[in-house]
């Protein structure tokens, strides 16, 4: 369906009232499927959110800065440390048993955030695509899946993925899964859904800029952007239509994340929270994570960018950091909790960046800028923490859950990822009692195991493997 020239007149009522009639400079000169394209998206905008958020009376941007929270933050108050998880068998096997239950009364579903692309990998697709696996280059989307079924099988139960993609990423994603059969997922449990954009504005203006004579420039929304693309695709209702609880969270660049983690999810049941956090120890005070912390008694995270470099490295009296819990970006919410901070746009704060975004000047020319010229608005996931009754901050072992897949080379790269899981393989292999060559690549679907203790239970101890060891179905 296009939209006639004859409809400028109706969109031009939208744009005067808020100065921003430039968006049909070019309209003239576009075709039909470009106006109907620029049509439908002026009449997307909330031009009065974008006017509140740039004002600089914005009630949202007031207030107290993340740096200046900074300076009150205390180690979170409701905390479970690796160590006393180890040392306490009896409730860590009860809290393992309550998340298993959870998981067979098919209360728990997953989110993963997939909408970025491969980039800094040197990958032109989106990340979930990327070949991680040691031996068969099993891609990052095919492990986190075929975990996911693994769990279902486990359970008895189906689980349901609520995949978040981008403009970016969306349509080469389901078409990657389509390809291949969604990895054995059934179709009734996977739902796509996209995260949502905003408009860059001139940092000067406040104008929206365009990308294009037709194309308004626009950036993701943010990871907080999952709550309100979770209610406008209606997936709240189906969540809630299913039975379905708690929401396990994660990011498609965690390889060795346990998605579904039962012994998490029992802990989080256990201490009644809203959201449960994830966290590892920081390597450094200036390791590039955000850390997990109390401000006047609210849990919160404060970004590593927001962080005071003196902060960051204070020490407490046994001279460990103060602040060491580094997010790893795997939570756990309470369904209705989520769906209460989607239902009050208010609740989650947009957040500006100043950033270089190319645009059309006022002659049609495309610029390119060399400094920060425009301001993105985006929401952080994390932000729901400080509206929270309980929030559980639940350490973990770094070499086992948390391998990012962020650059191309050195930390965080392929090489480290991959180096992790051959670790974590050669460990179970060992714990069975069989002989593992050094430097061998092992690679292991959780369609076979989970943990060591599965496979235990199908694999001999006179087993004896040469060359790169691959077990799958």
């Amino acid at each position: 369906m296009t939209t006639p020239i004859s409809n400028s007149a109706k969109l031009l009522k939208i744009l005067k009232p808020n100065q921003q009639t430039h968006l049909l400079q070019w309209w003239n000169e576009l075709n039909a499927a470009q106006q109907s394209e620029l049509a439908s998206h002026i009449e997307s905008i909330n031009f009065e959110q974008i006017k509140g958020l740039y004002s600089p009376t914005n009630s949202q941007m007031q207030g107290e800065s993340s740096a200046e929270k900074a300076e009150r933050a205390t180690r979170p108050a409701t905390l479970i440390r690796l160590e006393d998880r180890i040392q306490a068998e009896n409730e860590t096997s009860q809290a393992v048993e309550a998340g298993e239950q959870l998981l067979t009364e098919g209360k728990v579903g997953a989110i993963l955030v997939a909408g970025g692309q491969g980039s800094r990998l040197g990958f032109s697709h989106p990340k979930g695509m990327y070949p991680i696996g040691p031996v068969k280059q099993t891609s990052l989307f095919q492990m986190l899946v075929e975990q996911l079924i693994a769990r279902s099988r486990k359970a008895g139960k189906s689980i349901c993925y609520f995949i978040m993609t981008s403009d970016a990423t969306h349509a080469e994603t389901v078409a990657y899964f389509k390809a291949h059969q969604n990895f054995g997922l059934p179709a009734d449990d996977l739902y796509f859904f996209k995260q949502g954009t905003m408009p860059a504005v001139d940092a000067d203006s406040g104008q929206i800029l365009l990308e294009e004579k037709h194309r308004i420039a626009v950036s993701p929304d943010g990871h907080g952007g999952t709550l309100a693309a979770l209610r406008s695709s209606g997936l709240f209702e189906v969540m809630r239509n299913k039975g379905i609880e708690y929401l396990y969270y994660h990011q498609v660049d965690n390889p060795t994340a346990i998605v579904c983690d039962p012994e998490f999810l029992g802990y989080h049941l256990r201490h009644q929270a809203d959201v449960s956090v994830k966290v590892v120890a920081k390597r450094t005070a200036d390791e590039k994570m955000g850390i997990v912390c109390d401000v006047d008694q609210k849990t919160q995270i404060i970004e590593y960018s927001d962080l005071p470099a003196h902060i960051a490295e204070m020490k407490d009296k046994e001279n460990n950091l103060l602040h060491w819990a580094g997010s790893t970006a795997i939570h756990i919410f309470n369904r209705s909790f989520l769906e209460q901070i989607a239902n009050n746009d208010d609740l989650l704060p947009f957040h500006l960046a100043h950033k270089k975004v190319p645009f059309l000047d006022s002659t049609g020319n495309q610029i390119f800028p060399t400094d920060p010229n425009a301001i993105k608005f985006e929401r952080f996931i994390f932000d729901v923490l400080p509206v929270a009754e309980t929030v559980l901050v639940y350490e973990i072992d770094r070499q086992r859950e948390f391998n990012p897949l962020k650059n191309a080379e050195g930390a965080d790269s392929p090489e480290t990822a991959q180096a992790a899981l051959c670790q974590i393989y050669t460990q179970w292999l060992k714990s069975c009692g069989v002989d593992v060559p050094a430097n061998t690549p092992i690679e292991i679907s959780p369609l076979v195991a989970l943990d060591e203790s599965e496979l235990k239970s199908k694999i001999s101890s006179d087993t004896v493997f040469k060359g790169p060891i691959y077990l799958g179905e």
